[in-house]
């Protein structure tokens, strides 16, 4: 079996390792965790690449512990930030987790009864009872101010750059996050933990603490931060992150994500963010690179990710809604959506209300689409591009201006959709 390093290391997710970390994880079953700030009910594909270094992990015959910060997230991480976050009570934290869980499920084994079981914790639980002059007096000491101000978490936020400065609860960031390790180290025999590159101050912190503390040897293990290679930041959109969760991003939209990353984003992507093997990669690369207009990369990039975070029925009706707009989808295509992945579909497209009434009552397609939603500037222009074929209702050829159209036709009972010419489509909302 591939070693987790090299696994790592050919999908490009080591930006730095700990001297000794390699060794450790050939001698023994280790346990190694990855914070996770529940900052949201939901995680989002920012979170994902220290997930997949989990189940990569797992997979390597290792116990991954997700740690949820409900202590820390109620604080918030200075880490390459420029202002504070706001902080949370802790039902509002206990309802992220039990959220952030059930995703986490869909990548680790948490149920199995080998001894490399993923696990859940939280924070909060171990810090909750512990008084602030305990926390100083037992830890606090261990770690002096000129090791924390030298972090380039803290150097960059008090710089003279930085308008904002910092406050001690920030400050005391990095001690509460390398208690977490501590903590973890003695009472689950973590050894490793693992993040992102930003995190490479707090986690040493941590190794420090167990150095100093316990007499121990731990490791850490960072990933680089994504990039997108125009430079912009990965995983956001104009509409803001893209989630996990179908509530705050839609399988369709969260599949159409992944469908239009670059060519070299792609090539980059699946290495990451699936479990394809390296054999299979290369070959897929190849593909690609002969035939770039086949987004193979792309598609099989889509494909992974959208099963592997919704199901493969969510994959196939994303694919089949993305054939309504792009391709020769049929109405029955169209019947079947769900009125989420309808307007996320068509979302951009022209939109005008209509009244339920006038359906009700029964109107000509001409009046319609003249009269009441703007779809033709006038009669004439719309009587010719029926004659010539060019109009369609709900995907279907409208043959005769004058029918007669009733509520019947509405998708989901509220929804019309319109369409001249090739690609010009309007979506009809009746109220």
């Amino acid at each position: 079996m591939i070693s987790f390093i090299e696994e790592l290391s050919w999908r490009g997710m080591i930006h730095t390792v700990m001297p000794g970390t390699e060794e450790q994880l050939a001698k023994e079953m280790t346990a190694a965790y990855v914070g996770i700030d529940p900052t949201a009910d939901s995680l989002h594909i920012g979170h994902l690449v220290s997930v997949m270094m989990l189940r990569h992990f797992q997979h390597a015959g290792h116990k991954p512990i997700a740690l949820v910060g409900g202590a820390t997230g109620m604080i918030g991480d200075p880490s390459m930030k420029s202002a504070e976050r706001n902080l949370l009570d802790e039902k509002t934290l206990r309802h992220n987790q039990e959220a952030i869980k059930k995703q986490l499920a869909k990548f680790l084994d948490f149920e199995s009864d080998a001894p490399n079981a993923a696990e859940l914790v939280n924070n909060y639980d171990w810090m909750k009872e512990y008084s602030f002059l305990d926390f100083i007096r037992d830890i606090g000491k261990h770690i002096t101010v000129n090791y924390m101000m030298a972090k380039d978490s803290v150097k960059k936020r008090l710089s003279s750059e930085s308008s904002v400065g910092m406050s001690f609860t920030e400050f005391s960031y990095q001690l509460l996050q390398g208690y977490d390790f501590l903590w973890l180290y003695q009472n689950k025999n973590c050894k490793l933990q693992m993040g992102g590159s930003d995190q490479w101050g707090n986690i040493t912190t941590g190794t420090e603490l167990i150095r100093r503390k316990a007499d121990g040897e731990a490791f850490a293990l960072v990933c680089p931060l994504i990039t997108k290679a125009d430079g912009g930041k990965f995983g956001k959109t104009e509409s803001g992150n893209v989630w996990l969760d179908r509530r705050y991003t839609s399988p369709y939209k969260f599949y159409q994500f992944w469908l239009n990353v670059s060519d070299a984003d792609a090539e980059k992507y699946i290495k990451i963010f699936t479990s394809i093997n390296k054999t299979e990669v290369e070959s897929l690369v190849k593909e690609h690179t002969e035939a770039p207009h086949l987004r193979i990369l792309q598609k099989r990039l889509a494909e992974e990710v959208t099963v592997m975070v919704h199901s493969r029925e969510d994959y196939e009706a994303a694919v089949e809604a993305s054939g309504i707009l792009f391709g020769n989808a049929t109405s029955e295509a169209l019947k079947k959506l769900d009125e989420d992945t309808l307007l996320s579909v068509f979302e951009g497209v022209p939109q005008f209300k209509i009244s339920r009434d006038i359906l009700s009552q029964g109107v000509k397609a001409i009046d319609l689409l003249t009269d009441n939603a703007a779809v033709f500037p006038s009669k004439g222009e719309m009587r010719k591009m029926v004659q010539s074929g060019g109009v369609s209702l709900n995907k279907e050829k409208l043959e005769n201006q004058d029918e007669l159209l009733s509520d019947s036709i509405l998708l989901n009972g509220k929804y019309l959709l319109a369409q001249k010419g090739k690609k010009n489509y309007f979506l009809l909302i009746a109220e």
